[in-house]
Order: structure tokens, then C-alpha cells, then sequence
């Protein structure tokens, strides 16, 4: 079998598992559609364009949050714990290879991160009232949300390293998604009411652009104004979130191992 073909068997065993575990599908979906419902019905501001609210910046903002818990914080468990558990150990005498295995964990989280898309868009144009894009603006939805999944999903391989035991893996990986969303404009908008060395602190990282890139996608074009340079930077966009691509393979790469050090 070639490397892509083990790979999708291996995504279909990795799918099959998440879901028969109920509490991390309900958790995995839930909280961040729960987070989107309590932050939209507690905020209610207008902003300078008629007809948007919080909740609508909530709903475009947040898609971005549903894409680091469902990719890098499963990424870098799942990681976690098959290598304390010993699965990795066992596949590595397999045909399996890391490719295919990083292939398989890749499909996992790409279908859980389009679920999270579905649920998280319909609660904003369901719940609050949240216009759908035109055509143009789906196709740029594609690919920020396709490099965003990629983007996370190797940081959280990346950063599955440094965890040593899987049941302190939500606890380590949540610490850097939550400081993220307030640096970068999801918890809080606009960024621009941030001092400016927070501004280009947030800059550095993915989550900023994901969540710029994804208001730029539902919002109106008037609502530009409030990003820190006043406009949506589609080309920087795709630019930063290409570059920590790149920047998590090559940690990927650097740090992938099929054993736990101590061992």
C-alpha cells in the first residue's frame, strides 16, 4: 500500500476511535459553540457599520478558536497520549510510517475542524442573525481555513513534544490557545484599543490573521476600519499563515519521535 493509501485507513481508525468517545465529541464541539452563545447574548454593541453587532464579530472571530481546540489542542493530546499509551511504539513495527501516521491524525482533525465550521457558522446566522457570504468570499474561507488547520495542526505535533504525560496535555495546550484569543482580537475587538507592542506582540502569531481573515470573510468590507493597519491584509494573511506552515513543519520534523524520551 503506498504511503497516502495507509494514511487514510489510518484517518478512518482514528475517526472511528474519536467518536466512540462521547465526552471528547461532546466537549470538542460544545464548548466552543457554548463560548460563541454566551459571548453573543452578553454583548450586544454596534459598531460603525448598520445592522453588525458583537455577536456577529463573535461568530466570524471565534471560527478561529473552534480551529485551535479542534486542531491543535487534539493534535497535541492525541500525539500524547498514543505515545504514553505505547500505540506509537506498536505502529512503528508496522507498515505504517510516520507520514501515514501524521496523514491519518491530519484527516482526524480536518473533520472535526469542518464539523466545528458548520456548527459555529450556523449558530451565527441561525442564533444571531449572521449574513452569509457571496461566492468570492467562500473561496477565500477555503483557503485561510485550510491553511489555518494545516498551520495548527502542525504546531500541535510540534508542541506534543514537551508534553509528558497526556493527562496534563489539556492543561499545557490550553495555555498559549487562551492568552492567544485575547492578544488577537477574538475575546476582545477591536485590537486596535490594544497598547501597540501587544499589537505586534499578537501579530507574531497565527491566530490573529486566522481571526482577521475570517472577519474579512462574513463581515462587511466597512468593517475593516477597526483592524489595526484599516484594512483586511489578504495577502499578509496568507503570507504569515504560510510561514508558520513552513515553521511547524520544520519543528515537526526536528522533534517527531515514536517513543517518549525517557523511554
Amino acid at each position: 500500500m503506498s504511503t497516502l493509501s495507509l494514511g487514510v485507513s489510518r484517518g478512518h481508525i482514528e475517526l472511528l476511535q474519536f467518536r466512540r468517545d462521547r465526552t471528547a465529541l461532546v466537549f470538542t464541539f460544545a464548548f466552543p459553540a457554548m463560548l460563541l452563545l454566551l459571548f453573543g447574548t452578553i454583548f450586544n454593541d454596534q459598531y460603525n457599520q448598520p445592522g453588525v453587532t458583537a455577536a456577529h464579530v463573535f461568530s466570524a472571530s471565534m471560527l478561529a478558536y473552534g480551529i485551535l481546540t479542534t486542531a491543535f489542542v487534539t493534535m497535541g493530546s492525541g500525539l500524547a497520549l498514543d505515545r504514553e499509551d505505547g500505540t506509537l511504539k506498536r505502529l512503528h513495527g508496522t507498515p505504517l510510517t510516520s507520514t501515514s501516521y501524521i496523514i491519518g491524525k491530519f484527516l482526524l482533525v480536518l473533520a472535526l475542524a469542518v464539523a466545528e465550521a458548520v456548527l459555529m457558522i450556523g449558530v451565527g446566522a441561525l442564533v444571531f442573525g449572521m449574513s452569509l457570504p457571496d461566492a468570492s468570499h467562500w473561496l477565500a474561507f477555503a483557503w485561510i481555513f485550510l491553511l489555518s488547520v494545516v498551520c495548527c495542526s502542525l504546531l500541535g505535533m510540534a508542541v506534543s513534544v514537551i508534553v509528558k504525560h497526556a493527562r496534563t496535555a489539556g492543561a499545557i495546550l490550553n495555555v498559549p490557545v487562551v492568552a492567544l484569543q485575547f492578544i488577537s482580537g477574538v475575546f476582545v475587538y477591536p485590537v486596535t484599543q490594544f497598547p501597540q507592542w501587544l499589537i505586534t506582540l499578537g501579530s507574531i502569531f497565527p491566530v490573529k490573521w486566522m481571526a482577521q481573515g475570517f472577519r474579512y470573510v462574513f463581515l462587511p468590507d466597512g468593517m475593516k476600519v477597526n483592524e489595526p493597519a484599516g484594512q483586511w491584509e489578504l495577502g499578509r494573511i496568507a503570507l504569515v499563515l504560510g510561514a508558520w506552515c513552513v515553521i511547524g513543519l520544520v519543528l515537526c520534523l526536528m522533534t517527531f519521535r515514536w517513543t517518549r524520551a525517557d523511554r
